[in-house]
């Protein structure tokens, strides 16, 4: 057995999304290779509900899948192929943009006005791009947990682990993504495949996590590891990316450690991506948004729904996709890369 070393600690950054929503991201600033076949992750714990009502309104995605796993507060959803739904605390939003899907999150805080979860973006491949669209909804009480014997907790969101699966299925990416606690000062050895990227993002307590060159601190929010009490320094949020192996050491502090811990199989592939959009080549990234501006961007299995229904919602859908169009065509460097400035959901 070989531990992972720690490739790279970073801290996640302050970001504003959406329609004026401010949120941290862990990764998804630049070259995402090494994270592949992850684009990006956002953690949206707020508890100053200005900061994120706003929400996220009508916007498209193509040749992605994104997972939304809330702890605190609530997330309205409604979409073009007629879905509208609400995800909680402890529930799971899994979308599989594939061809084309435009639709809204729109976050609403629990009674203390805390906002709190994480959305993360995984890359189809591209045989699967232009896939049918397909929605997932899990409630908290579908998600399988297992505590081992010293106490270590995990929640499976998606994937196979300790003899139990997630019940999300069907991803491109083959993720494990989970959920883990663990006590504190113990020590604790998790498996991960070797043929696997892998990164943790922390979230509650601290802990060293095991390396190649001696253990590598990780500090993170001073908050009791179990405890449902809102982040005291959001500023720490610590995204570790470890290097191969086929298993990950930690010693958890005084207050325990809570953390993320997500793994996929790299696709290998070229990104073409700019802001919601992600594809293979320049060209096919060109043709998505020349889509939009003819009005020919949703196909069949996109499109349950009159385009009257965001009539519900007012002009946002309208402004949102203009903003897209306007950003993606009017950027020459975008043109050229294919990544924009700011990537917007």
């Amino acid at each position: 057995m070989s531990i992972r070393a720690v490739k790279r600690l970073v801290q996640a950054k302050p970001t504003l999304e959406g329609a004026g929503v401010h949120l941290r991201r862990a990764f998804g600033f630049g070259n995402t290779k090494e994270f592949d076949p992850f684009l990006l992750l956002d953690d949206f714990r707020n508890d100053v509900p200005e900061d994120y009502l706003a929400g996220f309104p009508w916007h498209p995605h193509r040749g992605i899948e994104t997972i939304t796993y809330v702890l605190a507060g609530t997330v309205e959803h409604g979409d073009s192929m007629g879905n509208r739904g609400a995800i909680a605390a402890g529930d799971v939003q899994w979308m599989t943009a594939g061809s084309g899907i435009i639709h809204q999150e729109m976050p609403k805080g629990d009674p203390a006005g805390r906002m709190h979860g994480f959305q993360l973006w995984a890359n189809l491949p591209s045989s699967l791009k232009m896939t049918a669209p397909r929605y997932q909804e899990v409630k908290t009480g579908e998600i399988p947990e297992v505590t081992d014997d010293d106490g270590t907790h995990v929640r499976i969101v998606c994937g196979k682990f300790w003899g139990k699966s997630g019940p999300v299925d069907g991803i491109a990416a083959d993720p494990i993504y989970l959920d883990v606690s663990v006590a504190p000062g113990k020590r604790k050895t998790l498996p991960v495949e070797t043929t696997r990227h892998a990164f943790a993002y922390v979230f509650g307590g601290a802990g060293t996590f095991c390396n190649a060159s001696g253990p590598l601190a990780v500090p993170t929010e001073a908050i009791k590891w179990s405890d449902t009490t809102p982040p005291v320094e959001a500023d720490n949020r610590s995204l570790i990316l470890f290097d191969r192996g086929d298993e990950v050491t930690l010693q958890a502090g005084n207050d325990g450690i809570r953390f993320l811990l997500v793994s996929g199989k790299p696709l290998e592939e070229p990104v073409a991506w700019y802001g919601p959009i992600v594809m293979n080549t320049q060209e096919q990234l060109r043709r998505a948004f020349t889509e939009l501006q003819e009005g020919t961007f949703l196909k069949d299995a996109g499109r349950k729904l009159n385009i009257d229904y965001a009539k519900d919602y007012g002009a946002n859908r309208h402004s949102g996709l203009r903003r897209e169009r306007k950003n993606y065509f009017g950027t020459a460097a975008c043109r050229t890369h294919g990544r924009g400035c700011h990537l917007s959901r």
